[in-house]
């Protein structure tokens, strides 16, 4: 991505939709870590909230930096910024589908996390 979109648009004018799109996944992603703290031995619920949430934060927190530099039009930071988004939301979605088989392995009936693509 450039400095202006393909449509020849300034970045800045992306920002919001930079927003939408990250903070619908926020959303996802905290949807999906409500149902694997639910999913998981009462034992070790509270142990998996805290771990959830705190990557949940970081998650969070790069979001806003990329709505921040699509804001600045600063497409090398707004770059950077979406890769470590995609990392960050993969390891956390990798995270609720270890929970997923975790589930299914207590349970008879196959779960689907939500937000999977099972």
């Amino acid at each position: 991505m450039l400095a202006h979109s393909q449509d020849d648009v300034p970045l800045p004018a992306h920002a919001a939709e930079v927003a939408e799109a990250a903070y619908a996944v926020l959303a996802e992603a905290d949807a999906a870590g409500r149902w694997a703290v639910a999913s998981t031995a009462a034992g070790q619920q509270a142990r998996v909230a805290e771990f959830l949430a705190a990557r949940l934060a970081r998650l969070a927190a790069v979001a806003s930096g990329a709505v921040t530099a699509a804001g600045d039009g600063d497409a090398t930071a707004l770059r950077m910024q979406l890769r470590q988004f995609d990392a960050l939301t993969a390891a956390l979605w990798t995270v609720h589908q270890d929970v997923a088989v975790r589930a299914d392995r207590q349970s008879a009936t196959p779960t689907a996390c939500p937000g999977s693509r099972m």
